[in-house]
């Protein structure tokens, strides 16, 4: 199954204004991290087990591919958002393949711990922006792990792709390894880590960046009945183990992607109520709740549903995101709707996301008007009192085409370029935002 091409303009859509304030009920497809995290596990796991609500978009499905070159049994049904998979017991049948992953670093990250597995010779690639996207600490760890990993050019150790792999299983041992730049390079090791010949001990040497994500994967490899040692917040111990497959992994509709209908009612008022997904989930995300409160808005949980309802009166933040970049193109694109300044900080980490993100809106708001000041973590964004009708470049980045989409929503004159991007995490988003009317 090749990425998906969704049926929008390819160059660029016209955002038509909401002409009354929306009461609508949404639904987002499944998550990406959940996604990509239970087709590795259950390919390491001994015998099927059945993905349902799985997301497929670029991400997922680059990432689907590559398990299937890999010679993975695994079964795609779209029209049923369901993916089956014939896990081999931490064997990877395949003793040789050239992989490709676009610009999914979830797939780049966790197939590069995947490979290590392997007997055999395997190169992995992505496209241009994947190779600018750093991946060197994920690969000196796994070096101190055993694994031979280097650059297709000879590159000894490299810090992007396109890598060489040199696979003889992975003999084990102790790794330091960075949290500051993602947090999938430890996601990675640690779902690899129970096919080791050895214990596996991990230590972190800086912050953790995003790290509900970590917990996402602490908790997916417990349903496969898997436990990681945990002697602090930077120390991660584990013993050889097998992952058991699971009839049915239910997969969470995607929080990042809830987020975006989450921000409709502070920026258009109304109400928006997403269906199926629980404060309680472990999805980080969600905090993006908390901020709304804090803004002004109202959120409640009832009938299976989040309900968020308008603010009075939108107040400006000063927020920490360092555990949940990747809402943080979200807030930025409502808080110039708000009546205070807003600063969000801790976000370093989205300068080596599909874009440097922190750049991108910057430069996004001010084309429409906004006065903004970009920080080395983050940025300052002042309320704004006249838009500019403006074509919002994406940068071919999922996050900024729907973030951005939202201003549309209130402001007159905002177009979308490349709004095919949406591809990657979420196909259908201009469908589902069609629906608010």
């Amino acid at each position: 199954m090749k990425p998906i091409t969704p049926e929008i303009p390819s160059q660029e859509l016209l955002i038509l204004p909401l002409k009354k304030e929306p009461d609508a009920v949404v639904r987002v497809p499944g998550s990406k991290s959940l996604t990509n995290r239970a087709l590795l596990i259950a390919a390491l796991a001994d015998g099927f087990s059945t993905l349902t609500n799985a997301l497929f978009s670029d991400d997922t499905i680059y990432f689907a591919n590559a398990l299937q070159n890999l010679g993975f049994c695994v079964n795609l049904e779209p029209q049923k958002s369901c993916m089956t998979v014939c896990g081999q017991g931490g064997r990877i049948p395949s003793r040789s393949a050239r992989l490709y992953v676009g610009n999914a670093g979830t797939a780049a990250r966790f197939l590069t711990a995947l490979l290590t597995l392997a007997e055999g010779e395997f190169s992995l690639d992505g496209d241009a922006r994947m190779r600018e996207r750093p991946i060197g600490d994920l690969v000196a760890a796994l070096r101190q792990l055993g694994a031979q990993v280097t650059g297709v050019d000879g590159q000894n150790p490299p810090a992007s792709l396109p890598l060489k792999i040199m696979a003889a299983g992975l003999p084990g041992g102790r790794a330091e390894i960075a949290g500051n730049i993602s947090s999938q390079f430890l996601s990675a090791l640690l779902m690899v880590a129970p096919y080791a010949a050895g214990p596996v001990e991990i230590m972190l040497t800086t912050e953790l960046a995003s790290r509900p994500y970590v917990e996402i994967t602490l908790a997916m490899m417990a349903d496969f009945g898997v436990q990681v040692e945990r002697r602090d917040e930077r120390s991660y111990r584990l013993r050889p183990a097998r992952y058991q497959a699971r009839q049915e992994v239910r997969i969470e509709p995607d929080a990042t992607a809830a987020s975006y209908f989450f921000a409709v009612p502070a920026i258009c008022g109304g109400r928006v109520h997403l269906r199926h997904l629980s404060r309680r989930s472990s999805q980080g995300d969600l905090r993006f709740l908390d901020l709304l409160t804090r803004m002004g808005c109202t959120v409640a949980e009832k009938d299976g549903m989040i309900e968020v309802s308008a603010a009075a009166g939108l107040q400006g933040l000063d927020v920490d995101m360092s555990d949940i970049p990747d809402t943080a193109q979200t807030l930025a694109a409502l808080a110039p709707f708000a009546q205070s300044p807003t600063r969000i900080r801790g976000i370093a980490s989205a300068r080596f996301k599909e874009t440097d993100r922190v750049a991108a809106a910057c430069a996004e708001l001010r084309r429409i008007g906004v006065q903004v000041e970009e920080h080395a973590d983050g940025l300052t964004i002042q309320p704004c009192a006249q838009f500019q009708p403006a074509l919002i470049r994406t940068y071919n980045d999922h996050r900024m085409a729907m973030a951005f989409s939202l201003i549309g929503l209130r402001v007159p004159g905002i177009s979308i370029e490349n709004p095919a991007c949406v591809s990657k995490t979420f196909p259908d988003f201009f469908r589902v935002l069609e629906e608010l009317r």
